[in-house]
């Protein structure tokens, strides 16, 4: 087995070059034993951090520090994901598309 110390290591190594994380809401996502340490690590490495819905998800419970430190939450669409990835779009959706309230006011910086 694994050690959790080199998971960890290998996650930071992978995220360190990444401006932005991508986080993929699914039916599950938010009992997932990594999802939370991951985005509160991409979130102490300054890195925007993006909520896509899985495609054709509804209504998805949305993992708790995604919900903290989402930058912007988008449905399953081409057009949304890459806007929020490019910055223009700092608005948070439902998984049907509809504008959602922000769950926290969005954080952005640049290196």
């Amino acid at each position: 087995m694994v050690k959790e110390s080199t998971i960890k290591r290998l996650l930071r190594m992978k995220m360190s070059w990444a401006s932005t994380v991508v986080v993929l809401i699914g039916k599950e996502t938010h009992s997932r034993e990594w999802v939370n340490w991951e985005i509160e690590k991409a979130n102490s490495l300054g890195k925007k951090i993006i909520g896509v819905y899985e495609r054709g998800g509804t209504d998805f419970e949305i993992p708790p520090a995604l919900e903290e430190h989402a930058t912007t939450i988008v449905n399953w669409n081409s057009d949304s994901i890459i806007d929020a990835i490019e910055g223009r779009n700092n608005t948070f959706k439902g998984p049907d598309g509809s504008i959602a309230k922000p769950m926290h006011a969005p954080v952005n910086s640049r290196c």
